[in-house]
């Protein structure tokens, strides 16, 4: 049986009512994903306290010199997070330092090693805005490039917008975990994301995992908002 694609993005950094959520989402999604605004709020206790038992996404995008995002992502590994992230624009050196020592520092705790994500272009930003911090030429052609650099890199998958889906496939031969943010119901908000898709568009277009936060956390029923995403997948 496939696995429940869906993450849920926990958008609070109040403990309380990120253990409700999750209490009431656990048996609907595949995951929970916490970020870097709940980590540097409740540290790793709080991560602890969120997520225990429950498959979870720690989306920090790590993104500085090889030695200290290394030394970060063993940190991370005795949280035994399914997934983790780091910024493809930090470079192979960095990529691959990160993924060696999580795994080193995992296997160290006792835990299965993490998936190593590597974020490619924010879905926030769109072809004015990644243009405006100098990159040149398209931003498919960006994401192309850095999925290359991450599998010279042992990288395990991109998280990438799902416009870049079935580039992103063919790019990398189908050997990457692709996690994909901006996604959108039809009958939900966009906000401030640019490059956005159904969730049903998107698994169409070969995305592995979904991360859905505001239309689940923000709706005034979450679980009926999850619920309804959840069936309009097949879940």
């Amino acid at each position: 049986m496939m696995m429940n694609p869906l993450y849920v993005a926990i958008d609070t950094v109040d403990v309380a009512k990120a253990r409700a959520l999750v209490a009431g989402l656990r048996d609907l999604v595949g995951g929970i994903k916490l970020g870097l605004e709940f980590f540097v709020a409740n540290g790793p206790q709080g991560v602890e306290a969120v997520a225990a038992g429950v498959p979870l996404f720690l989306d920090l995008k790590f993104h500085d010199i090889p030695n200290t995002v290394a030394g970060a992502m063993a940190a991370v590994a005795p949280l035994a997070p399914r997934l983790t992230t780091i910024h493809a624009s930090g470079g192979r050196e960095m990529m691959k330092m990160a993924v060696d020592t999580v795994r080193e520092a995992a296997a160290k705790a006792g835990h299965p090693p993490p998936k190593v994500l590597a974020i490619s272009v924010l879905t926030s930003l769109d072809q004015q805005g990644v243009e405006a911090v100098g990159i040149r030429g398209s931003i498919l052609e960006q994401v192309e490039r850095l999925a290359r650099l991450g599998l010279e890199a042992g990288i395990d998958g991109m998280v990438c917008s799902p416009h870049e889906v079935r580039a992103l496939r063919e790019a990398t031969d189908g050997k990457m975990t692709l996690v994909v943010p901006g996604i959108r119901p039809a009958w939900a908000e966009v906000g401030d994301q640019k490059r956005v898709m159904t969730p049903k568009e998107a698994l169409e277009q070969g995305a592995d995992i979904l991360v859905i936060g505001r239309p689940i956390t923000g709706a005034d029923n979450p679980v009926l908002a999850a619920t309804r995403i959840a069936q309009e997948i097949g879940f």
